[in-house]
C-alpha cells in the first residue's frame, strides 16, 4: 500500500511530501485546490503518458515518487522476472519529467521502461475516478468483472491457447485452400513447362562438356594438323628425337665398361627414350581420332541452343539452375496431386481444435454462470443499504455469434431500480448516483477477489447524499478493513467524518503564483473542514455540532 508520497514542481505544486496510513482515508478540499493535480501525479507514477506542460512554470524538471509496502501482497515474482531488487517490505516508485519532453521511470532506483511501471502500476493502485463509471457500457469491463470474481484464471489461459491453436489451424487451413486454387489455375502452365524440361532431358554437367566438345569439333582440321606435326617431330625415321634418343642411349651405354658414369645417364636416356616413344605412339592415335563430323557438330549445336533457350527463357545461367526449375515444377504439380489430401488432414486438425476450444469455452462458460449468480445476490445485499430498496440485477449471459480470445459469453449487466420496471442495461436505465452505487459495489466485490494494496475513489459519492452516502462509506471502510488501503476523495461530510485519517487538499496564492499543497487534519482540524463541508464558508455552532455528532467525538 501506498506510504508516502514525494512531488516536486508539478502544475502548481512546489514540493510536497505527505505519509498516508492503512485503511479508510478520505481526502477534501474545495473544487479548483488541486485533489485532480495530486491524481494527476500518482497517475504518472502508474506509467501515464507524461507531458513537460505538466511541468510547473520555470523549472526544468519534475520529480514524482511514491513508497509502497508490499510485505503483505507477494509480489516477488514481478521483481525476480523483470531483475529488480526486492526486499520483500518496500518498493520506491520514481517518475521524472525534464521541460525537454523526457521521461526517466526508476523503480527501487533501477531505470526502468514505463510499460514496466505500468504493469506494476496495475497491481499496485486502482484509481476509480468519474469516468470509469462509463466502463458500465463496456461489454468487456463487465466480462472481466464476472472472470475475476470466478477465480478462473487458469481456465481463461487455457482457453485463450487452444483458441490461438484453433485461429493458427483455421489460417493454416485458408492459405492451403488458397494455395491449392491458385495453383490449379496455374497447372496447366506447370504442366507444359515441366514437359519442356523434361523432353529436353536435361544431365548434369552436360553442358560444359558440350560446349568443349563443339570447341574441338570447330577446329578439327588445325588440332589434327597440329598433332601430325608433333608425330613426325617425335618419330620420324632421319632426324625425329626418338631415334634421336635411341642412338645418344646406345653411345653411353657403350662407353660404360670404360666409363661407369656413363651406364647411368645410359639409364636415363633410355627412360626419356621409352616415355617419348610412348607419347609419340599416343599422339598418333589421337591424330586418327580426330576428325571432323559436321553431322556431330550440328547435332551437339543444336542440343546447346536448346539448352541457351531454356536458360533465357527461365532467366538463369547455368544447367543445373534449369534442373532446379525442373524439379520444383514437379513438386508444385505433385503438391496440386495431392492437396486434397494435405486440405483434407488440415480440416481434421482444424475440426479438432475448435471442438478442444469449444470444450474449454463450456468450462469457462459454466464457472461463469455460478459467478453471475453469486454477483447477483451480492448486488442485491449490497444495493439495497444504497437506498435502492426494490433492486433488480441480473448478469445476463448470451452465446457470441463469433468466439474471440475472452470465449464464447457475451456478458450484460441488468438493472432496476422498481419491482415494476423491465430489466434493461445498467448503463440505459440508471441514473448518476444509482451508477456510481452500482460501480462502488462492484468494486467491493473484486476488492475481495483481487489482491490489490490501494484503491483510491475520486468522487464516486456523486448524485448521492445523506443516509446513501454514509452507507457507501461503510463499504469503503469496511473494504479498508481487509488488508488494504481505501483514500476517498469526497465533497460530502457523511463520508469524510468516516474516515480514519483525513487529508486536505489547499489552494495558496504567494508572491510567485498559486500554489497547491495536502495536508494531514487534526481532531480540531477535521472538525472545522466537516463543519464548513456542511454549512459552507460561515461554520455555525451547529454545523461544528453536527460536525462532532458525525465524528462521534
Amino acid at each position: 500500500m501506498l506510504k508516502s508520497l514525494f512531488i516536486q514542481n508539478y502544475a502548481l505544486i512546489d514540493t510536497l511530501d505527505i505519509r498516508f496510513e492503512p485503511g479508510f482515508s478520505v481526502i477534501t478540499g474545495e473544487t479548483g485546490a488541486g485533489k485532480s493535480i495530486i491524481l494527476g501525479a500518482i497517475g504518472l507514477l502508474l506509467g501515464q503518458r507524461a507531458d513537460s506542460k505538466s511541468i510547473k512554470n520555470g523549472m526544468s524538471k519534475c520529480i514524482i515518487e511514491a513508497v509502497f509496502d508490499l510485505s503483505a501482497y507477494g509480489m516477488q515474482e514481478f521483481f525476480e522476472r523483470n531483475d529488480l531488487e526486492f526486499d520483500g517490505k518496500e518498493c520506491i516508485v520514481r517518475r521524472e519529467i525534464t521541460a525537454s519532453g523526457k521521461s526517466r521511470a526508476f523503480i527501487n532506483d533501477t531505470p526502468a521502461p514505463v510499460s514496466q511501471l505500468k504493469e506494476l502500476g496495475e497491481m499496485l493502485i486502482d484509481v476509480h475516478s468519474q469516468h470509469q463509471n462509463l466502463l458500465l457500457n463496456k461489454e468487456n469491463f463487465q466480462l472481466n468483472v464476472i472472470d475475476i470474481l470466478a477465480g478462473d484464471k487458469d481456465e481463461l489461459q487455457q482457453y485463450k491457447r487452444l483458441y490461438t491453436a484453433y485461429k493458427q489451424s483455421e489460417k493454416a487451413l485458408q492459405q492451403a485452400r488458397q494455395a491449392a486454387e491458385q495453383a490449379r489455375t496455374e497447372e496447366d502452365y506447370i504442366t507444359f513447362q515441366l514437359e519442356q524440361l523434361e523432353n529436353a532431358a536435361l544431365k548434369t554437367g552436360e553442358q560444359e562438356d558440350l560446349e568443349q566438345e563443339a570447341e574441338t569439333l570447330t577446329h578439327a582440321e588445325e588440332i589434327k594438323q597440329a598433332l601430325y606435326q608433333a608425330e613426325n617431330l617425335l618419330d620420324n625415321e632421319q632426324n625425329g628425337i626418338v631415334n634421336v634418343l635411341k642412338e645418344t642411349t646406345h653411345l653411353l651405354d657403350n662407353i660404360g665398361k670404360v666409363y661407369p658414369d656413363g651406364n647411368e645417364l645410359a639409364s636415363r636416356m633410355e627412360s626419356c627414350y621409352i616415355e617419348l616413344k610412348d607419347l609419340a605412339g599416343e599422339i598418333a592415335g589421337r591424330t586418327e581420332q580426330v576428325e571432323f563430323n559436321p553431322e556431330r557438330l550440328e547435332y551437339v549445336n543444336e542440343r546447346l541452343n536448346t539448352i541457351y533457350d531454356l536458360q533465357q527463357k527461365h532467366r538463369v545461367d547455368t544447367l543445373e539452375d534449369l534442373l532446379r526449375i525442373e524439379e520444383e515444377y514437379r513438386e508444385k504439380l505433385n503438391a496440386i496431386t495431392h492437396s486434397d489430401e494435405h486440405i483434407q488432414a488440415l480440416q481434421r486438425q482444424c475440426d479438432q481444435a475448435l471442438e478442444s476450444m469449444k470444450k474449454q469455452a463450456g468450462r469457462l462458460t459454466s464457472l461463469r454462470q455460478k459467478a453471475a449468480s453469486v454477483v447477483e445476490r451480492q448486488m442485491k445485499e449490497k444495493l439495497i443499504p444504497l437506498g435502492i430498496p426494490n433492486v433488480q440485477f441480473k448478469v445476463e449471459l448470451t452465446p457470441k455469434e463469433v468466439p474471440d480470445e475472452t470465449g464464447t459469453d457475451k456478458i450484460n449487466f441488468l438493472f432496476s431500480a422498481n419491482k415494476s420496471t423491465q430489466l434493461q442495461p445498467v448503463s440505459q436505465v440508471a441514473s448518476g448516483g444509482e451508477i456510481a452505487r452500482v460501480m462502488l459495489s462492484l468494486k467491493a466485490m473484486i476488492s475481495g477477489a483481487v489482491k490489490l494494496p490501494t484503491i483510491i475513489f475520486d468522487e464516486i459519492d456523486t448524485g448521492v447524499s445523506g443516509k446513501i452516502a454514509e452507507k457507501m462509506a461503510d463499504i469503503m471502510e469496511e473494504m479498508g478493513l481487509q488488508n488494504r488501503q481505501v483514500l476517498s476523495i469526497t465533497h460530502l461530510p457523511q463520508i469524510a467524518a468516516k474516515g480514519s485519517h483525513h487529508y486536505k487538499v489547499l489552494k495558496e496564492e504567494t508572491e510567485n503564483g498559486t500554489i497547491s499543497h495536502m495536508k494531514e487534519l487534526n481532531n480540531q482540524e477535521r472538525i472545522e473542514e466537516i463543519a464548513q463541508m456542511l454549512s459552507g464558508s460561515d461554520i455555525t455552532q451547529a454545523a461544528l455540532a453536527n460536525a462532532k455528532e458525525l465524528l462521534r467525538i
